[in-house]
């Protein structure tokens, strides 16, 4: 077998049977592996930043590695962004990145660039497989850092010559890494500020913590003790709706989070990190928590954050009939005009049971969570790392990882552009994606920042940066080029019935939502 070939094993054998792509000249050989290798699904993408981004997706819902075949440099470079975004999310992923033939890169084609120093800043593991014999073990080194705890982004990069050159055969796969178990030292120094602190200690979650069970055992803590149990302002996974304990994230902006974090004196740290502000504007603080606020880190990413919050509820005697009932907003059929209210009141009355909602609605969407927690029970995703076009790809990546659940998808128009390729891909694997596209003409967030930042009263050529309204943007008719069925909306009556048909339907769907 050839270096192609050896790997393609490696990876099955490893566990890692999805592949997502956007191959060139220098990955034909591991095109032509995949017919000789059975049980690699492989998942074509016309863009490499729905191609990363779709691995981010897939992990987070699977919890386990997807690979990428990327080309070269430029189409390493293409996918950055969203791999910012996965390794924000502790997303685990195998890239493999194909290179020129070793003796060609001298030459310094066009094509020809520093493929490991594009690499480094968003992967964890960096490697080049020197020749064909080391590519199956250069291939499991790579699983094994996707697999571990926090997982990881793994690149591996395989020079052309290396794909087709004889290798050796599939070698053993590595122990996979568990999440270490936790500091017991941590959890009853957190008991005791908790005992001490009460109303005044912020229990601050994110990661494995905002499971159904880790919520459940937050529910019982805040209940025995007084204490609030908030997410960060964004979270890779979050599990909510009805029955499940609804907690509320500390808000993006800054006048809003303030006031919220004032009286905390302590804050105990579950995964999370310190509240800190998106950007820095003029005469706000960057940290969002208030002078004098003791920090306690709890538990990080490489730990079991579970069984940490189960060890916390049990040296704090907090039981399940320790959690107290909350009052949910009442879900009423909305009717009339089109307002964050109603379209919020619209989308929680539509989640279905156990879907999946990624979450990129941006301005329109910071209103969507309290009604949102009387939905059915369903799993939330946000955008760790802030680089937009996130949603589409994450949403098409879940789908594949849970085709049984559907999968809704909340983006803004502007978000939607970057990425919008990801639709092609939906219709192409019949996945089971309603797109829901916020138009509201204008980088609506960006507008805000203008006037945060202080740069005074925009004028007609800084206006001309926000607006997207000239040519307007036609995405029911670039959902169908694509094979996605479409439908534009522009009051609360049509929107309830478009989300209640798409929901209904198998394969992807998208609504324009006119404002």
């Amino acid at each position: 077998m050839n270096g192609a070939e050896s790997l393609v094993r490696t990876l099955v054998a490893g566990g890692v049977d999805v592949c997502f792509t956007n191959p060139g000249t220098s990955e034909m050989h591991f095109v032509a592996a995949l017919d000789r290798v059975e049980g690699m699904r492989c998942v074509l993408g016309l863009f490499e930043g729905v191609v990363t981004g779709a691995a981010d997706g897939y992990y987070r819902m699977k919890g386990t590695p997807a690979s990428t075949l990327l080309h070269l440099g430029p189409g390493l470079a293409n996918g950055l962004a969203n791999l910012h975004n996965a390794k924000k999310a502790n997303s685990g992923i195998v890239n493999i990145v194909g290179q020129h033939a070793t003796y060609h890169i001298g030459y310094n084609a066009p094509l020809t660039s520093d493929i490991e120093g594009l690499a480094r800043p968003m992967s964890s593991w960096v490697r080049t497989s020197p020749d064909a014999k080391s590519v199956s073990a250069d291939g499991a080194a790579a699983i094994a850092a996707a697999k571990s705890a926090p997982a990881q982004i793994a690149t591996l990069i395989l020079p052309a010559d290396t794909a087709w050159n004889e290798a050796d055969g599939i070698a053993p796969m590595p122990v996979e890494s568990q999440r270490a178990n936790y500091s017991a030292q941590a959890v009853d120094h957190a008991a005791k500020v908790l005992r001490n602190g009460g109303a005044s200690t912020l229990l601050l979650m994110t990661g494995s913590a905002l499971t159904e069970h880790g919520l459940a055992l937050a529910a019982q803590i805040a209940g025995k003790t007084g204490c609030k149990v908030m997410g960060q302002t964004y979270n890779p996974r979050m599990a909510r709706g009805k029955g499940r304990f609804a907690i509320d994230r500390i808000p993006y902006v800054i006048e809003q989070a303030l006031p919220i974090l004032k009286d905390f004196k302590n804050i105990v740290l579950v995964e999370a990190n310190d509240p800190v502000a998106f950007f820095a504007y003029p005469n706000k603080p960057s940290m969002l928590k208030p002078q004098g606020c003791e920090v306690h880190r709890m538990t990080s990413g490489a730990e079991n954050s579970v069984a940490a919050l189960e060890a916390l509820a049990g040296a704090l005697h907090a039981q399940p009939a320790d959690r107290q009932p909350q009052k949910l907003v009442e879900l009423t059929k909305p009717t009339g005009a089109l307002t964050h209210a109603s379209i919020a009141q619209a989308i929680a009355m539509a989640i279905p049971e156990n879907a999946i909602v990624v979450d990129e609605s941006v301005t329109t969407g910071r209103g969507f969570f309290p009604p949102t927690a009387a939905a059915a029970p369903h799993d939330w995703l946000q955008n760790m790392g802030g680089s937009i076009g996130f949603s589409t790809p994450v949403a098409t990546g879940a789908a594949v990882a849970c085709p049984d659940r559907k999968v809704i998808c909340m983006v803004g128009d502007g978000s939607a552009m970057y990425t919008l390729q990801s639709l092609w891909t939906q219709a192409r694997e019949g996945l089971n994606v309603v797109t829901i596209v916020f138009a509201n003409r204008i980088y609506q967030i960006l507008r805000g920042e203008f006037d945060g930042v202080g740069a005074g009263e925009p004028g007609q050529r800084a206006l001309d940066m926000l607006r997207i309204d000239r040519p307007t943007i036609d995405f029911v008719s670039l959902a169908k080029g694509m094979g996605v069925p479409g439908r534009a909306v522009d009051n609360v009556d049509d929107f309830v019935k478009a989300l209640a048909d798409a929901v209904a339907e198998p394969g992807p769907r998208l609504i324009e939502v006119q404002m």
